[in-house]
């Protein structure tokens, strides 16, 4: 298939990829070999004062069961705990841990990095337009935006 083919979302996941490749690397490297990606993706959703396990999961787009089994994994390993709601007392957030706190300092490394390489690349104007572009997708694309 030629490079013109590749349709837009390919596109898009290919980098996603690589950049998710060496953030996984780096996180290995630096002793946080314990998790998954998909574990990640429902941890990166967590916000700095907790979440609610519903909301995790339709952020990640996977089932509350689903969800809850990442998030038993997470707490296992000492990246999540679960406090109750302030908000709702029957309700738990989920908050991430200082061992997350540490795995995420790793990876802002890693993705600081390679945007850099990626501008070094591009240019700075057009790591600009990317960026613009990207943001302005989200409108149509992201609905927690």
């Amino acid at each position: 298939m030629a490079e013109s083919e590749l349709n837009t979302g390919l596109l898009l996941f290919l980098p996603y990829r690589a950049l998710e490749n060496r953030i996984f690397a780096a996180l290995a490297e630096a002793g946080f070999d314990d998790f998954t990606p998909a574990q990640a993706r429902v941890m990166q959703r967590i916000g700095p004062d907790g979440t609610r396990l519903t909301e995790l999961a339709e952020q990640a787009q996977i089932t509350k069961q689903t969800a809850g089994f990442l998030v038993d994994q997470l707490e296992k390993a000492g990246y999540v705990t679960r406090v109750p709601d302030p908000t709702d007392k029957r309700a738990r957030l989920v908050r991430g841990a200082a061992k997350a706190w540490a795995a995420k300092e790793v990876a802002d490394g890693v993705v600081a990095e390679v945007e850099k390489e990626w501008e070094e690349h591009l240019g700075r104007r057009r790591m600009k337009q990317l960026r613009e572009a990207l943001t302005l997708l989200r409108e149509i694309t992201d609905p927690w935006a």
